[in-house]
């Protein structure tokens, strides 16, 4: 697994997702932190964790989760010996009153959600520290009942503002004619009235204040300055006991600092946990077979990020074959098809319920790496067929029987008969290891290889070849064409530059294969060839029919052959007819000696006179029957040869 395969497949996007319905910070960074795990255990719980999460939120109950505003903090801070803030404990007893709701809810959804039903029973409901909090503040504030000596000195406080309430009231009466209006209020937390600066002398008293523009003083009057002062005092003793309140419900809180924190994790736990499950219902997600084999098996598998109105797709690999080539037009579905298989089985071993059918299975893969999009970097100068190639050794290092690779657009970006070799080689290599291969291509060369490969199998995207248009249907067994001339007709080319496209491939296909050309694959050889012009082959043909000297053909040489216009290898000399067995793209065919000529001889092909020739013509299957024939009896072991057809 690595971060490229990750964002390649999108499953940065589903992590995003599933944050997205978390309400707490908490569960948003377990959300972020969600990873795919390779143990089969871990995954189960998973799994088995988010399918009782949907089950409950399909029930329709509301499940009291809490955001925790305010109790990272909290808990960041205990232990330090700080003294907290009326808002800040109100908070803790707010979270805990949702500790006990949970606690009771789970309870009696037991029936239903077992196993996530018995992590509340971690929980504890710190009921002392809860009930005190409950007791002692309210509306963020410190209550009465907080302590006595808190209450007494609230009594003290209000009936001294009580008594300046009402000496102030009879110093408006009192000054009436010197005031500036007759109302009371505060200047440094103390009461005052506005007198006219011309007429200060009438009201005697402390001027504590004065309008902007300096006509208006603000006086406390002579009667209630010793009020004043003493209220003043009483209200430092309020400071003084409020702070012994707070250190006192403070130390009562870091007493169950242990406890808290259980329940900080398993109240996150509980907000990741259904936030999977929400995310499974958004795009009807299912529980299906887990294996402990690396399969994957995939009935009516949809893309979550392509909505619901994408076409599901069947999807088979690691049972009847280990490679899966997919063809089929541009804009039909290929990619998507590849990115839907390597997504699930990220979000099936991440916990995450999938939106494929009933009858789907998903094994357990070790790594997961996808060669998804043209990967140009110019920050790094990779160009799109260098970033291909450090993909594909990464995947040549890391594959084995448990690995899942995505390949798309196999042998692109470069020379097409230099990249379909390679990627041919690339994936006989990995079917030795074992791996899973899912890859898409437009190459004929490769569509052969996987039609007669024992362990591959070719797939194609479904394209109506009325209306020009993709189905995004995935057909197993079935290679596809790229249609590529229909598609640029919908886009609307001018029909000129289509009937020239047609006529040059049409002239392609009379000629023989350009560069090189490559006899049967198991021997990854490549043949140069440089073919003469059509009137001269018929020439050299005609002249070649006259001569009585010609070649003895022998096993292994690779000849021309005139009416196909392309090399084959030699399986058997001539017969007392002149008639030459040659094999040709894996299959054998008659032609007499009279249509064939020398291409290359045996000796420059293959290294040594001891060469088994067997590795070009016979399958990997009868190679290995004959093998073990010579060893031992094997009881219904056969081997079969196909016939040979005259072509002659």
């Amino acid at each position: 697994m690595n971060e490229q395969t990750y964002k390649k497949l999108e499953y940065d996007r589903i992590k995003d997702m599933v944050a997205a319905y978390t309400v707490s910070p908490a569960g948003r960074r377990l959300a972020e932190a969600m990873q795919p795990s390779t143990a089969a255990g871990q995954i189960e719980a998973w799994l088995k964790e988010t399918n009782e999460a949907s089950e409950l939120l399909g029930s329709g109950a509301s499940i009291p989760l809490s955001a925790m505003e305010g109790i990272d903090t909290f808990m960041s801070l205990l232990g330090k010996g700080k003294i907290y803030t009326e808002a800040e404990l109100d908070a803790v007893a707010i979270w805990l009153t949702s500790v006990s709701q949970m606690k009771k809810y789970m309870r009696s959804k037991m029936h239903l959600a077992p196993t996530i039903a018995s992590y509340a029973e971690s929980m504890d409901e710190c009921k002392p520290l809860r009930e005190e909090l409950g007791r002692s503040i309210r509306y963020g504030m410190l209550t009465d009942e907080a302590s006595p000596d808190l209450a007494y000195i609230r009594r003290q406080i209000y009936a001294m503002e009580d008594r300046i309430s009402r000496k102030m009231e009879n110093a408006l009466s009192k000054y009436r004619s010197a005031l500036q209006e007759s109302i009371v209020s505060k200047r440094r937390d103390r009461f005052v009235i506005a007198v006219k600066r011309e007429l200060r002398k009438q009201v005697p008293g402390t001027v504590l204040d004065e309008s902007s523009s300096g006509q208006t003083l603000f006086v406390e009057p002579l009667d209630v300055s010793e009020l004043q002062l003493e209220l003043t005092e009483w209200r430092a003793a309020e400071e003084r006991e409020r702070t012994v309140v707070l250190a006192r419900l403070s130390e009562l809180a870091e007493s169950y600092a242990l406890s808290l924190e259980t329940n900080r994790q398993a109240m996150a736990s509980f907000d990741f946990i259904m936030a999977r499950g929400k995310l499974a219902r958004s795009y009807e997600g299912r529980l299906i077979a887990l294996s402990g084999e690396p399969v994957i098996k995939l009935q009516g598998a949809r893309h979550p990020l392509l909505g619901n109105n994408c076409v599901p797709i069947d999807a088979e690999l690691g049972e009847r074959w280990k490679q899966l080539i997919i063809t089929g037009p541009n804009t039909g579905g290929k990619t998507a098809a590849l990115k839907t298989m390597g997504l699930l089985a990220l979000m099936n071993q991440s916990g995450l319920l999938i939106p494929a059918d009933e009858g789907s299975v998903m094994g357990i893969f070790r790594e997961v790496l996808a060669d998804v999009g043209d990967g140009q970097s110019l920050e790094q100068s990779l160009s799109t067929f260098s970033s291909h190639i450090a993909v594909l050794k990464e995947m040549l290092t890391s594959a084995g029987p448990s690995s899942l690779l995505l390949l798309d657009e196999m042998a692109a970006g470069t020379d097409p008969s230099e990249g379909i070799a390679l990627s041919i080689a690339v994936l006989e290599c990995l079917l030795e290891k074992g791996s899973l291969v899912a890859a898409t291509t437009h190459f004929n060369e490769i569509k052969t290889f996987a039609a007669r490969t024992p362990g591959c199998q070719n797939g194609r995207m479904a394209f109506d070849p009325e209306t020009l248009m993709p189905l995004y249907r995935l057909e197993i067994g079935e290679a596809g064409d790229s249609h590529a001339f229909a598609i640029a007709r919908r886009f609307g080319l001018p029909e000129s530059v289509m009937a020239r496209a047609e006529t040059l491939l049409a002239k392609k296909n009379s000629q023989p294969e350009p560069s090189r050309i490559a006899v049967p694959d198991v021997t990854g050889i490549t043949l140069p060839v440089q073919p003469a012009k059509a009137d001269s082959r018929e020439h050299s043909a005609a002249n070649h029919e006259k001569k009585e000297n010609r070649p003895s053909f022998q096993k292994g040489d690779a000849v021309w052959i005139y009416p196909l216009k392309r090399a084959g290898v030699v399986y058997k000399p001539a017969d007392e007819r002149g008639n030459v067995i040659v094999q040709v793209k894996g299959e054998k065919l008659s032609f007499n000696q009279k249509r064939l000529k020398l291409y290359i001889a045996r000796k420059e092909l293959y290294p040594g006179e001891t060469y088994d020739l067997d590795i070009v013509f016979e399958s990997k299957a009868n190679r290995k029957a004959r093998h073990l024939m010579g060893r031992k009896h094997v009881e219904g072991l056969e081997i079969v040869i196909p016939e040979e057809e005259s072509n002659s």
